[in-house]
């Protein structure tokens, strides 16, 4: 299993980029999905979660309200779209999958079994 991360790039402040997460050999609509970042010198954290259902979702105080984390099935991808970027928000950014993660478990890194290899947002004026 191979997840593939992708979609980050540079972004002003206040600006908006979707990043990707697509995976191979393993259907996304039945496991749970994540995304952590790792900024330099910092360790990594959550930023957002969806259920193995699709039916749960959950996000960090730091991005709730401007990042949504969605699945699209039919394309085997899971989204994260991120609006009103902030300087803050400047970090690599990893995809995530369990597939026997359950809902109480999906902000720990340690439940997912897979993981993409990164891809690096950097919000700058």
């Amino acid at each position: 299993v191979q997840l593939q991360a992708s979609g980050g790039g540079l972004v002003q402040p206040g600006g908006s980029l979707n990043l990707s997460c697509t995976a191979s050999e393993l259907a996304l609509d039945s496991v749970a999905i994540a995304w952590f970042r790792q900024a330099p010198g910092k360790e990594r954290e959550f930023v957002a979660a969806v259920s193995r259902t699709g039916g749960g979702r959950i996000y960090s105080d730091s991005v709730k309200g401007r990042f949504t984390i969605s699945k699209d099935n039919a394309k085997n991808t899971v989204f994260l779209q991120m609006n009103s970027l902030k300087p803050e928000d400047t970090a690599v950014y990893y995809c995530a999958a369990g597939p026997r993660t359950i809902t109480s478990q999906l902000t720990d890194p340690r439940s997912y079994d897979y993981w993409g290899q990164g891809t690096q947002v950097t919000v700058s004026s």
